[in-house]
């Protein structure tokens, strides 16, 4: 039987989002942009998704006068990242035989 995949990280965009994040310390918010290709408001709201579920930390603060949010994933953000890569493993190799 299949694993159920998460039905967060099954986005497209918050997928990206932890794709970016599970392979640096931390990330400003106008690398995501860059990263994603995604558009301010959505970033933003997808953000706050992984934010509200645990996945991510938001930290906001200000470098020269202008505001900087910076993320981070979180235990619990790596642990659901993984499990989906495993689950959707599954799902492939599944497939092929």
């Amino acid at each position: 039987m299949f694993k159920d995949l998460d039905p967060l990280l099954h986005s497209q965009l918050r997928l990206s989002i932890m794709s970016v994040l599970i392979s640096v310390e931390t990330a400003e918010f106008t690398f995501l942009l860059g990263q994603t290709k995604a558009t301010k408001g959505n970033l933003s709201v997808q953000l706050n998704k992984l934010k509200d579920a645990g996945y991510i930390s938001i930290k906001k603060s200000f470098r020269n006068n202008y505001p900087l949010t910076t993320c981070k994933i979180t235990t619990k953000g790596i642990a659901a990242f993984e499990k989906y890569v495993e689950a959707l493993s599954d799902y492939i190799n599944k497939k092929k035989k």
